[in-house]
């Protein structure tokens, strides 16, 4: 960390990862320490709220103790907090929250709530080679989707959304058809590279100049998996995995080539869980190429849920000073723009 480079600390609880990073002003990430829940919610098939919230209870002060250890700093060296406000999971929202917010009081020290979305937007910022605006960012989590055109990372503009399902969620419900463990989509994009992906032909929804619809695909998959049968289901399960995925990426990068002619934009990010799907970031390559165009894909650790771009948005947003924000809370939703007509 250079001179004067001021160091910010992350905590991200939104749903079933605990978080903590520290993050320099320059965006040299010093730690970015997840305790993953996974196996925790795998014998419920999905997250549960209040075991989750619970969990980040008992590791939070652990997880922050091991990023102070790998960064080799102190918690004296903080000079900023930051902590995702929402959307999520409110229970756990409230734990990493109130935690972030009780540090930055305990040391009068300014505080920024973050909208987890933009950690999502902004994460291609951090580290060498960041991304500059004004650039086109692909969102795709378990819980959301959506287009954005930054001007300045301090803010976003949604261009296109999801009118349904998020990419992620149709990823894991596909799994889960498919008889694949929790989480799902991980499992698919494994099984899905030794299938044929033209074996199926699965529908790719158009609902809009930008939007996206993934609820139509689910139900295709269904109809299929119920068609086919258990056995035979077992037997193509490599095609059925490979043809969905496709289906999904296709929708995906048809998009993001269409916002690239409408927008002019010479850069491309990729954000969000499923910017950790193999398929869609080699064929993001591709497109990035065809297109002319350079892509920010991040590495993994910053794609899935992450305290490091949370602290990430930190650098760009105005900070509350002590004790402004011992009023604000955590919120399950917040409020944004609503799409660009």
């Amino acid at each position: 960390m250079s001179g004067g480079d001021r160091l910010i600390l992350g905590v991200e609880t939104s749903c079933d990862d605990t978080g903590v990073a520290l993050v320099t002003a320059s965006g040299e990430i010093l730690a970015n320490v997840v305790a993953s829940q996974g196996l925790l919610h795998d014998r419920y098939g999905g997250v549960v709220p209040e075991v989750a919230a619970r969990r980040h209870l008992e590791v939070i002060d652990a997880v922050a103790s091991d990023a102070f250890e790998r960064a080799g700093v102190t918690p004296a060296d903080v000079d900023l907090v930051a902590a995702t406000q929402g959307p999520g999971l409110i229970g756990a929202l409230l734990v990493g929250f109130s935690w972030a917010k009780a540090f930055a009081s305990a040391r009068r020290l300014p505080f920024v709530a973050v909208d987890h979305l933009h950690g999502h937007v902004v994460a291609s910022t951090l580290e060498d080679e960041p991304i500059e605006a004004p650039f086109l960012v692909l969102v795709a989590s378990g819980g959301h989707t959506f287009l954005a055109w930054v001007e300045d990372p301090a803010r976003y503009e949604v261009v296109g959304e999801t009118l349904d399902d998020a990419a992620g969620e149709a990823f894991d419900k596909g799994a889960r058809l498919l008889g694949l463990p929790y989480p799902g989509g991980p499992h698919l994009d494994r099984l899905a590279r030794s299938g044929d992906a033209s074996a199926f032909s699965f529908p790719r929804a158009r609902p809009g100049r930008l939007d996206f619809s993934f609820s139509g695909l689910k139900t295709a998959l269904l109809y299929t998996v119920r068609e086919l049968g258990e056995e035979r289901t077992r037997e193509r399960r490599a095609d059925l995995a490979a043809s969905y995925q496709r289906a999904i990426v296709d929708q995906l990068l048809a998009r993001v080539a269409r916002a690239v002619e409408e927008f002019g934009a010479e850069r491309v990010a990729l954000g969000g869980g499923v910017a950790a799907n193999s398929e869609l970031r080699e064929r993001a390559r591709q497109l990035a190429a065809e297109l002319g165009v350079r892509l920010w894909t991040p590495p993994l650790a910053l794609c899935t849920d992450n305290a490091a771009m949370i602290a990430g948005v930190a650098r760009f947003v105005p900070a509350r000073p002590y004790p402004d924000y011992l009023e604000i809370d955590a919120a399950a939703r917040l409020e944004r723009a609503a799409p660009v007509a």
